[in-house]
């Protein structure tokens, strides 16, 4: 008698675990379909990564080699580029910065700093890269060797304005006096967002 109450009994907790796991499958599919994808892009302020590695194709900009404090101490040019991964500004700016690494990146320091990493402070030495932030992204910072800045802007600052300063520095010709410089596109997405 004690074998047939445990075995009607094992039926029916058996039937229960079945029907809790139909129930708990159940709404674990009404969850994932009813789950929003993630609709970052070009024209968004949604984050979906690296920028570079995105909307550049160039993931080798981050991290940087150096600090700006090594880099201001050996006296390099020095390329400073404030941007934020889920702004849509930076992303159209990312393969402008990819450009500059294209053509200066052996002889001048290139800095990408995503704006959320600086850390607040009330003040910033000027080898830290928050005493030249202004406040908005893009922001385009270009030093010479002595450690001046030459050129200090926000917003979508166009690779020829950039050119120009890193050949008076550099002294190289100017851009009318030499043969034009064409990209070559290393992948399909960059070489539409460079059109």
């Amino acid at each position: 008698m004690n074998s047939t109450k445990f075995l009607f009994l094992h039926k029916q907790i058996a039937g229960w675990l079945r029907l809790l796991s139909k129930c708990v499958l159940l709404l674990a599919s009404v969850f994932i379909i009813s789950m929003q994808p993630a609709y970052a892009g070009l024209d968004n302020d949604l984050s979906d990564g690296n920028i570079f590695v995105v909307y550049a194709g160039n993931g080798s900009l981050v991290p940087a080699k150096e600090t700006l404090t090594q880099s201001l101490a050996e006296h390099k040019p020095i390329f400073l580029a404030f941007y934020v991964d889920d702004s849509s500004d930076s992303k159209r700016y990312a393969i402008s910065i990819s450009r500059v690494q294209e053509f200066y990146g052996r002889i001048v320091e290139i800095i990408p700093i995503n704006v959320d990493t600086i850390l607040p402070k009330e003040t910033y030495d000027s080898t830290e890269p928050g005493y030249y932030y202004s406040g908005g992204v893009p922001q385009v910072v270009v030093f010479n060797q002595s450690g001046q800045v030459v050129l200090n802007k926000k917003g979508q600052v166009p690779f020829e304005e950039i050119d120009d300063e890193f050949r008076k520095m550099l002294d190289l010709l100017p851009r009318i006096e030499t043969t034009q410089l064409k990209r070559r596109a290393f992948n399909e997405f960059s070489s539409e967002l460079a059109r």
